[in-house]
């Protein structure tokens, strides 16, 4: 006994729910060491007994090997008293106070757990809640920490005597899988008509798929939340779910069953491939395949498509294995909810709030604790993951912070609202919540913040907010404060510090920050989202920004771009002739009153938003006049000029240096534009121009002002624009710049809250 000792191992990290436990158990065992390893609300806790030699190797195994969906952030390690013993176990679960788990997020089924499904000898074969330590529902299902079967929805199906062995053997892959379970003891599949007739397991399946294949509309029951589904190659199917939900032109993601299928419908780079099949599954927007076999209506307009690959176990089971009646190739998948509501995700509520929007359930017995969309990301080429909708596959994961902060709650934005607690060096960002417009979306709001807390074990001291002072998530804060401070952020310094905490910048330097977005509150009450910042956490100086306009009638205009060209037009001289698309989609009556507006100022607001120059230039071009999403003008020009040549002719920003903030001047540019609308240049051809010129614009502003920092960071909604995301970041680079760009967290208000977090602290 001389020669051993024993170390005490605090691992803190995603290690709960990933397979730790029996990779720890084998790994130890095979080292012939002794002791045990146990879960605990810090992580997991390891002792481990031998030769000093043999826990090196163990230590490094650890260190290099985790199991895949493992993350270890951190190794404490304290040498104790040897205890003796000669095996190793997995102990019980204990709670230490003032520990914190990370909590792994939900995670598609892999490729062993897959294979089982498909083989008719296996005891899980077509089983629909197949899973195990490498895979399955994670986040959606778990009430508290630590992980366990029974804080989770699983704790009423108790295991059957198969996979309790299982589950009990150091060698099986279900070793101390939480969700482990079979057709004889798991969760039960079921269908549900209109008519409220209910068909259990394989019958119900093909209920489900003979549904899809007359045109019918199925909600499915997913892991976060219910789907509505349809043939994605039947246009009367598609049509009438755009038409039930209300849809409007918004394009619907589309579910295949693997990469071969995918490949027939989008052009796929490696890149995207990887996104694909990844274990977090996203929807990977990529531009449509010539070939694509799809109905128009699936996204009309739009080169682009967004696929995603099974990535449930039912999923699989819908689109039909090997030996099943034939069935839709491509499924739509869109959110079973009405445009604007929060996902369905319990039973009763899905059969309630969808009876009019479905004609079948497909349906399960197994609880959904926490709604979770589906993650949206594009793909930029390189292996450049661009977020557009940070959610299932990645909440809750943690974000790194480059300082560490008080516990912190920030709420973000009224759109596209994602909320994050924080302390120390971790911020845990919740999954899609939505827009705050409506009551719905604010219930669903307080019970994300509040699972997020339970989970995290952080209890906010501070909350942080956006500035604007009719943000619902802003009241939503002075009505929870109970006391601790709130704090206010401006809009477009939250962008930037987002994508500064992102590279693990600690804010010591400055940066030159692009936050170019549809809107957000400026303190002088204008509407800001074309803004060049000098920031760090603590403040931010505006030194340039597009030159204000009007915003007549606030909404209405960013609804019909053709006022906003027309109010363009009017701020830079330019009169309203009939040539011009946006005059002619624009009614006389509501010319005079617009004209009246803009002449007496009655009912605008003014914008700098390079957002709403995007949707003016799309009106010019003749490419989009009224919209039934957010950036459709921009996102249907983008479309149009990929691959474009712009030819000699550049289009210019004026820009002005002498007031504080300078001025950019549109005008030149819109000047510009109506002259190649009037000779008839092709929309694509303008678009091209167009976008090459807010990219020369950026260069030429960082060659301007930062000159206290070699470092220009780019946020805000018009970044998702991959075209011009990608032509300013390379122009950038190639000027000798240090660009910093999303890769975590979305460009868009999805990861305002990350920024929240850092500047609310920074004081």
């Amino acid at each position: 006994m001389s020669g051993r000792c024993r170390r005490r191992i605090w691992v803190h990290g995603v290690v709960q729910g990933v397979g730790f436990r029996p990779f720890v158990y084998t790994t130890a065992a095979a080292a012939g060491l002794s002791g045990s390893v146990r879960n605990d609300s810090a992580g997991a806790v390891i002792e481990v007994e031998g030769e000093p030699g043999d826990i090196d190797g163990f230590l490094d195994r650890l260190r290099r090997e985790p199991p895949p969906l493992a993350v270890i952030e951190a190794l404490e390690i304290r040498d104790i008293p040897t205890a003796g013993g000669t095996g190793f176990r997995i102990a019980d679960t204990s709670h230490r106070d003032g520990g914190r788990t990370l909590v792994s997020p939900d995670v598609a089924m892999c490729a062993d757990c897959e294979a089982e499904q498909r083989d008719p000898a296996n005891r899980r074969y077509r089983h629909a809640f197949v899973n195990c330590t490498n895979c399955g529902p994670r986040f959606t299902i778990i009430a508290a920490v630590p992980y366990d079967r029974a804080t989770t929805t699983m704790a009423a199906f108790p295991m059957c005597a198969d996979c309790a062995a299982e589950y009990a053997d150091p060698g099986d892959r279900r070793f101390h899988a939480q969700p482990v379970c079979c057709p004889q003891c798991g969760p039960t599949l079921m269908y549900l008509d209109g008519q409220g007739c209910r068909v259990a397991a394989e019958d119900g399946l093909r209920r489900a798929r003979q549904l899809l294949r007359d045109g019918g509309i199925l909600a499915v029951k997913g892991i976060g939340g219910y789907h509505l589904a349809c043939d994605a190659g039947n246009d009367a199917a598609v049509s009438e779910l755009r038409r039930r939900k209300r849809r409007g032109d918004k394009p619907f993601a589309v579910m295949v069953a693997d990469v071969a299928a995918a490949r027939t419908l989008c052009v796929l780079d490696e890149g995207a491939e990887r996104l694909l099949s990844g274990p977090q599954r996203p929807i990977v927007l990529m531009a449509r395949a010539p070939t694509a076999r799809v109905a128009e209506s699936v996204a009309p307009g739009n080169p682009d498509l967004g696929v995603m690959l099974a990535y449930a176990p039912l999923h699989t089971l819908l689109l039909g294995l090997p030996g099943d009646e034939p069935g839709p190739a491509a499924l739509v998948m869109t959110s079973g909810n009405l445009g604007g509501e929060p996902i369905c995700y319990r039973d009763d509520d899905a059969v309630q709030r969808l009876s009019h929007l479905a004609d079948g359930w497909l349906t399960h017995d197994r609880p959904i604790l926490v709604p979770c969309d589906d993650s949206v990301v594009r793909s930029l080429g390189d292996g450049i993951e661009l977020p557009i909708r940070r959610s299932r596959g990645y909440a809750p994961l943690p974000v790194a912070l480059p300082v560490s902060v008080p516990p912190t709650l920030a709420v973000g934005a009224d759109l596209k609202n994602t909320l994050a607690v924080a302390e120390g060096g971790y911020a845990w960002l919740s999954q899609h919540i939505g827009d705050m417009d409506d009551l719905a979306t604010l219930a669903a709001f307080d019970a994300a913040a509040g699972h997020l807390s339970a989970l995290t074990g952080v209890r906010p001291q501070i909350l942080v907010a956006d500035a604007h002072p009719q943000y619902r998530s802003t009241s939503w804060t002075h009505r929870n404060a109970d006391g601790r401070p709130v704090r206010l952020v401006q809009h477009h310094h939250a962008h930037i510090a987002a994508v500064m905490a992102e590279h693990g910048l600690d804010g010591s330097q400055e940066v030159l920050g692009f936050a170019f977005d549809g809107t957000g509150y400026g303190p002088d009450g204008a509407i800001w989202g074309g803004e060049v910042l000098l920031a760090d956490y603590k403040s931010y100086r505006r030194t340039a920004h597009l030159k204000y306009v009007p915003l007549p009638g606030g909404d209405v205009s960013v609804l019909r771009p053709y006022r906003m060209a027309m109010a363009h037009l009017w701020e830079a001289g330019v009169a309203w002739t009939d040539d011009l698309p946006p005059v002619r989609a624009c009614p006389p009556d509501e010319q005079a009153v617009l004209r009246h507006q803009l002449e007496t100022g009655l009912g605008c607001a003014p914008t700098s938003s390079m957002g709403r120059l995007f949707d003016a230039v799309s009106a010019l071009a003749g490419v989009r006049q009224v919209v039934d999403y957010e950036a459709q003008a921009a996102i249907e020009l983008e479309g149009l000029t990929r691959g474009v040549d712009p030819g000699a002719r550049r289009y210019r920003f004026g820009v002005d240096l002498a007031p504080v903030p300078a001025q950019i001047d549109p005008g030149p540019l819109l000047r510009a534009v109506v002259d190649d609308v009037c000779d008839g240049v092709p929309a694509g051809v303008i678009g091209a121009r167009f976008h090459a010129a807010v990219g020369r614009l950026i260069v030429d502003l960082a060659t301007e002002y930062a000159v206290a920092t070699n470092t220009v960071a780019l946020s805000g909604g018009v970044f998702q624009n991959a075209l011009l995301a990608a032509a300013a970041f390379t122009a950038l680079r190639d000027n000798g710049f240090e660009v910093i760009t999303h890769r975590r967290v979305p460009p868009n208000d999805g990861g305002i809250a990350l920024g929240q977090l850092m500047v609310g602290n920074s004081g």
